[in-house]
Formats: C-alpha cells, structure tokens, sequence
C-alpha cells in the first residue's frame, strides 16, 4: 500500500514550493518523456495500467530505462521516494534506481534483496569517494505483488531509509553533493542486476524527510 512517507513528503512538497526550491516528479506514464527529461529505453519495458495508475512494468531480465540527467546534482540534503510494486519471482539482487556522478564512482542506489518464496527487503546504498554506506535490515521482510514507498534520505550527515513510512535503519556517512551524471531505472547503469516488477513515481526532494 502507498501510504506514510508519501503523505509526509506532500506537506513538505508544499513547503519547499513556497520557498522557490524544486520537488522533482518522474511519473511513470510513458516510454518518451519522464519529469521533463529525454528517456532511452533498454529492451521492451511497457507502460501498464493499475489500481494505482499508470506505472511501467520491468520483466527483470532486459528491461531499462536512462535518463542524461542526475537529479540529485548539487543537493546537500535529499529524498528520493519511490512507489513501485515487486514481483514475487524477481531476481534476487535487482538494483532498481541508481543516480552517479559521471566520470567517478560516486553514486546512490535503491535496491532490494528478494527472498525465498517472493517477498523481500529493501537495501540502500551511497558512496562518495572512499565513504560509503549499505543499509538493510533483513529482519523487515515485506510482501511482493503490492504497491509500497521506499525512501531514502540524507540530511548531510545520516542516511536513513524507511518502506511505507517506517524506519528501518539509518548511519552516518561521509557523503557529498554528486555532480552531474546520469540515472537508470529498471538496472543498474552497468546493466546488471535487473528489477522485475513496476514503478509508478519516483520524486526527489530537496529536503531530508523529517522525523513523523
């Protein structure tokens, strides 16, 4: 179910907006053109409809999407929310949106891990120069073939990731503002670790999400 932090991140939507800063939305609707930006498709991706929307579905072995644009460029602090809905026989590795810096290996990742008999748990990543890290609990196990938000933030010090508003783990890390680069969804951007299953929304904030 889509629920918590996605309630959390429309107030603060709405109080970033007042302020003049941006709140990205990637709505995924179609196959040419996501937020605004240009989109490359790897394979045969295809856009469905659902009880929640329009959303694109990923058959976790060749499907992809790129975009020429990484849209936590220059953010101090961020959230990246994303409403996606798993498929239970998915890979069980599937990186399934990833922002990097070009040219480096800086980079942030949302992930998840599937286990045996198709439920799963989320596992999140960031990495800037020699300072990196991996967040999971595998403890937080959470039900396929439903809708759910995960959230990643950083607040310039702590990395907190939470699915369906819940927290379930967070650490410090020495991460800095990525530059300009790229974003893939759907895999890897080396084309490994395919996501089987549906995306809905992507939004990045330029806020950490604050405490509930």
């Amino acid at each position: 179910m889509i629920r918590g932090s996605f309630f959390c991140s429309i107030v603060l939507a709405f109080a970033l907006e007042a302020r003049g800063q941006t709140v990205e939305v990637w709505r995924f609707d179609n196959l040419s053109r996501i937020g605004g930006h240009a989109v490359t498709v790897v394979g045969a991706p295809r856009v469905v409809e659902t009880d929640a929307g329009k959303a694109i579905e990923f058959n976790g072995a060749t499907d992809g999407l790129f975009f020429e644009v990484n849209p936590l460029a220059g953010l101090v602090q961020f959230t990246v929310e994303v409403e996606f809905l798993p498929a239970p026989s998915g890979p069980e590795e599937q990186r399934f949106v990833h922002f990097q810096e070009a040219n480096t290996e800086n980079r942030a990742l949302v992930e998840l891990r599937t286990l045996p008999g198709g439920s799963w748990v989320l596992d999140t990543y960031l990495r800037h120069n020699e300072a990196e890290r991996t967040l999971i609990d595998r403890a937080a196990v959470h039900s396929s073939a439903q809708w759910h938000t995960a959230t990643l933030t950083f607040d310039g010090q702590t990395m907190k990731h939470y699915v369906d508003g819940v927290l379930e783990q967070s650490g410090d890390v020495a991460f800095k503002p990525l530059a300009a680069g790229r974003t893939s969804v759907g895999v890897r951007q080396n084309r490994l670790f395919w996501f089987k299953g549906r995306i809905r929304q992507i939004r990045i904030i330029p806020q950490a999400l604050p405490p509930r």
